[in-house]
């Protein structure tokens, strides 16, 4: 049993879930930009953000991800990293967030800690391979069942949604606003890296009111330079 104390604030927090909120703005401004990658030239709507989100939850689903499993997300900023933040979600699956500037010994830690079923990774950064830092660690992650990378036929096949049968939409209404949906690792400068657990209510509102502070309105564009791993690039952005 969770519960809430609420300051003297005349708007109140928003209980809705994450994949909720997102189909809410979806129905009331489908044709307006969602998502702009300026280096990889992708630009969408939120009616076809929302779609890309649809199929990529559903092929998680499909795949046989269930609700409180945990995915591990790892590599730099780019649009792909936003469709897997929503899709998991709506599915229900906790996202962890990975620094992209780990190593094999931090990486091992964060999967293994976490409990990650999967890994969705970039393939190279910066002349680092990201495959063969995967492979190394998969021996000690009896755990991590599937390693999947970016721009590859195994990550268009979960994109897809192909052989997803299921009802999104009522998957989501068996969600809760209070499930976790996220951890973020500390920097670990006093010691091994901590995670930080939050749910649709912490991150929704978070970007809800700071976005409200700041006076944005749906003709602002927010750009983020900052890394997508990081609270503050993945909150606010």
């Amino acid at each position: 049993m969770l519960s809430y104390a609420h300051g003297a604030y005349p708007e109140p927090l928003l209980g809705e879930t994450i994949g909720h909120n997102l189909d809410r703005t979806i129905a009331r401004v489908p044709d307006a930009e969602a998502l702009v990658s300026c280096q990889q030239g992708v630009r969408y709507t939120y009616a076809e953000f929302g779609e890309a989100v649809n199929r990529l939850a559903g092929g998680m689903l499909g795949a046989g991800l269930r609700k409180g499993d945990r995915v591990g997300v790892w590599g730099p900023n780019r649009a792909e990293w936003t469709l897997v933040q929503y899709a998991t979600a709506k599915a229900g699956v906790i996202l962890v967030n990975i620094n992209p500037s780990y190593r094999v010994s931090e990486l091992q830690y964060a999967l293994g800690q976490s409990g990650c079923r999967w890994v969705i990774s970039t393939q190279e950064l910066r002349g680092s391979d990201f495959v063969a830092m995967v492979d190394q660690v998969r021996p000690e992650l009896p755990q991590l069942e599937r390693a999947i990378f970016f721009d590859t036929d195994e990550w268009q096949e979960v994109a897809s949604g192909d052989g997803y049968t299921g009802d999104l939409r009522a998957h989501g209404d068996d969600l809760d606003f209070d499930d976790a949906i996220n951890i973020q690792y500390t920097s670990g400068t006093t010691g091994f890296p901590k995670g930080a657990t939050l749910t649709h209510h912490n991150i929704l509102n978070n970007g809800y009111f700071v976005g409200a502070l700041l006076g944005y309105s749906e003709r602002d564009r927010v750009c983020i330079p900052v890394p997508l791993y990081h609270c503050f690039g993945m909150v606010l952005g």
